[in-house]
């Protein structure tokens, strides 16, 4: 056996008899994706008998045996960081982390290190069997930096898939606290806005008709002074979603500096707290896990910074 390969006896269940050959080695190993096992198949990784088997799309019968040879993932380009995480799950497929505000999701142009993918590149050493044949963890969703709150993150490309897949259909749980200037009326209701870039400002989102599909539902939790600490559901997850559709019904975030119109009095609180971002926290997520099907949920309090920004605001 090469050095850096590692073998995975796989048989194949008697309920995948007939299957095609990576669909029922999908089954049989979950730890790798149906696509994954596809690429290995047509580069010879996977044998019978010691003989590889090239076609991913021959039938297979319910009992045969195979090696699938998985090449060490390569390594990631970006940087293992010890950062700390705070960590709500964790097993070897899938982790759950509750992010601080302030830390960038994925590296890109003015943040190529310091972000939690560099973070996770690190907690999770030895750990990550690879997306697609690199050693990194799969970003399935993001949240804006200064946005606190909890995202789940793959360790494995058979956990990527069905995440995604999750996400891709809307079955995620995922509900936001918001802190908002004014106080809805009705209290309680949906804004269903396509969303896209502005066509005026490429930094900013606006709904744009034609955009991307984008539905968030909302409830008054409690009326504060001026203002409201507001509960928003995701139906969709688009970029800066619930920051646009809050700001759209004349209820800004708190702190936003893109969307926000801050009141003189709220200024005042905010300045005086240094409170310098969006009040949004990701209180709560929710999914079925994509290997073993339990269903998982879980939740976070608001962070520090919000709790006293809600505290200074109480009627």
């Amino acid at each position: 056996m090469n050095r850096g390969v590692s073998i995975i006896e796989a048989t194949i269940a008697p309920a995948a008899d007939g299957w095609r050959l990576d669909r029922a080695l999908a089954d049989a190993v979950p730890t790798l994706s149906r696509e994954r096992l596809k690429v290995l198949i047509n580069a010879g990784h996977v044998s019978q008998d010691g003989l590889a088997v090239r076609d991913p799309s021959r039938k297979s019968r319910g009992g045969e045996a195979f090696a699938v040879a998985v090449p060490a993932p390569a390594p990631a380009h970006n940087e293992a960081q010890d950062i700390p995480l705070v960590v709500a799950f964790e097993d070897e497929h899938l982790i759950v982390v509750d992010k601080p505000a302030g830390l960038v999701v994925h590296p890109a142009a003015g943040n190529l290190d310091g972000t939690l993918v560099n973070a996770l590149l690190h907690h999770c050493d030895g750990s990550l069997s690879g997306i697609g044949g690199v050693a990194r963890p799969g970003i399935v969703h993001r949240i804006d930096k200064d946005t606190s709150g909890l995202m789940v993150a793959a360790k494995t490309d058979r956990a990527h898939e069905g995440l995604a897949k999750q996400f891709a259909a809307h079955t995620i749980d995922r509900r936001y606290r918001a802190i908002v200037g004014g106080r809805p009326v009705p209290p309680a209701g949906t804004v269903d806005a396509p969303l896209a870039r502005s066509p005026h400002n490429r930094k900013k989102v606006a709904i744009v008709a034609g955009g991307k599909r984008a539905v968030t539902h909302y409830r008054t939790l409690e009326l504060l002074r001026e203002a409201a600490l507001v509960e928003c559901r995701l139906e969709t997850g688009r970029t800066h979603q619930v920051r646009v559709h809050m700001a759209s019904i004349g209820h800004a975030l708190l702190g936003d500096p893109v969307y926000g119109r801050t009141k003189q009095a709220h200024k005042r609180v905010l300045e005086t707290l240094d409170f310098r971002r969006q009040a949004l926290h990701a209180a709560r997520l929710g999914f079925i896990h994509p290997i073993t099907s339990h269903a998982l949920s879980f939740e976070s309090v608001m962070p520090a910074d919000m709790q006293e920004l809600f505290s200074q605001l109480v009627v």
